[in-house]
């Protein structure tokens, strides 16, 4: 069942840009010619957005990120290694001089985090701060 679950246009992701459209943001999604394809991309603002589900790339201290009981081996060499290429890609980012934000499934799920989530992103665009 896992292996049907895609990359790209899933539930947070489109939650996310659903909510940037309306509030006016333009942006491009999953742009290749950028280190990691991040989900979401503002180029003239020089900003990345990866869009994280809890359970893939381990949300510290998130309920949602558990370990599955079978084959924990494999899971935990797996969840590693998906751990540091985000890490790897973001500093990447960072290195050529762009703003990168993450955002994590749980903070989608209610419209109060969402909100909060649209107006760290705006922060971000308009080059006040950093954040992940």
């Amino acid at each position: 069942m896992m292996s049907r679950i895609g990359p790209r246009d899933t539930v947070p992701e489109m939650i996310l840009r659903r909510a940037l459209h309306a509030s006016g943001m333009r942006f491009r999604v999953h742009c290749r010619g950028i280190p990691g394809t991040p989900d979401i991309v503002m180029r003239p603002h020089r900003l990345a957005i990866f869009v994280h589900g809890c359970f893939w790339h381990r949300h510290p201290g998130c309920r949602h990120a558990s370990t599955p009981r079978t084959n924990r081996e494999f899971w935990i060499r797996k969840f590693d290694r998906n751990v540091e290429r985000d890490r790897r890609k973001r500093d990447q980012l960072i290195e050529s001089g762009w703003r990168v934000g993450e955002v994590w499934e749980c903070e989608l799920r209610d419209a109060d985090s969402l909100a909060l989530c649209v107006d760290a992103v705006r922060s971000l665009r308009e080059g006040s701060g950093t954040w992940w």
